[in-house]
């Protein structure tokens, strides 16, 4: 268990699995540079603990965020390009370590998830919502573009289907999301839903977990040329050679449990 040490949001840490759980009910999680700073440094600090396996992000109250708070954006218009320009970078950086967090992530969405929170949600490796979800890319009302949030939006949705969603700003369904692969399972009970994939996570290789993720965003391009071929192979000669390689071979021919495995399962392992 961890101590709150925040404004805007909640932390938790037991038996191995973090929760950031936004937490500004009374605007609906809308997020401002106070919470997009508490957030950052939440992240960095799960992603640097040990006895951290696995993020889940989540939110209190009836909507998962509402996107950005409309103080924040009165104060973004009367700022010049420079103050602009430091502050969206301070997005971006949000977006960017959740995306490349060493440890699984999961988003667990109720209701409303506008705007930046619909970046969040795509930056997660597992995203689960509710029946009464629902999603906008609402910028171009405003006269503004998604833009810190767009390289992972239209990973997950492709570039076709960004389009439309970003230029008609209209609202869609948990079943539209999940068509577009924006989330992974439409579920009720969230948590329920979250079990299975967290039981996983923990059977798994920490090293090897952090490496497929890195595997995976290396090859986000697409290319198959030698420098591909040079880096796949070298990853996984790496891997093969590395003491937790070494221990998930060794006990898979020894017919054993692995050690990181034996670890979690101890209940005093994640005090």
């Amino acid at each position: 268990m961890l101590s709150n040490q925040y404004k805007f949001i909640e932390c938790r840490l037991e038996q191995g699995v973090a929760e950031l759980i936004l937490n500004r009910v009374e605007v609906h999680n809308a997020f401002d540079e106070v919470m997009i700073s508490e957030m950052i440094q939440a992240i960095d600090s799960f992603a640097s603990n040990n006895q951290c396996n696995v993020l889940i992000l989540r939110a209190n109250g009836k909507n998962f965020s509402a996107g950005a708070d409309l103080n924040w954006m009165r104060k973004q218009a009367k700022m010049d390009f420079e103050q602009n320009l430091t502050d969206a970078y301070e997005l971006a950086k949000l977006m960017h370590v959740l995306d490349k967090f060493p440890k699984p992530t999961i988003a667990l969405v109720q209701g409303a998830a506008f705007g930046g929170a619909l970046g969040l949600i795509c930056c997660c490796d597992i995203a689960i919502a509710n029946t009464r979800a629902s999603f906008c890319l609402s910028e171009v009302k405003l006269g503004l573009i998604p833009a810190v949030i767009s390289p992972y939006v239209i990973r997950a949705m492709g570039n076709r289907q960004s389009r439309r969603f970003m230029l008609t700003a209209e609202r869609f369904s948990a079943d539209v999301a999940l068509t577009h692969q924006v989330i992974h399972e439409v579920n009720d009970d969230l948590d329920a839903a979250a079990a299975p994939f967290i039981s996983a996570f923990n059977a798994n290789s920490p090293q090897g977990m952090a490496w497929a993720k890195n595997l995976v965003s290396h090859l986000e391009n697409g290319v198959i040329d030698d420098a591909t071929l040079d880096f796949t192979s070298e990853q996984i000669a790496r891997i093969r050679v590395s003491e937790e390689g070494q221990e998930g071979l060794n006990a898979f021919f020894e017919k054993r449990t692995p050690t990181w495995k034996t670890a979690k399962s101890d209940p005093q392992g994640a005090q």
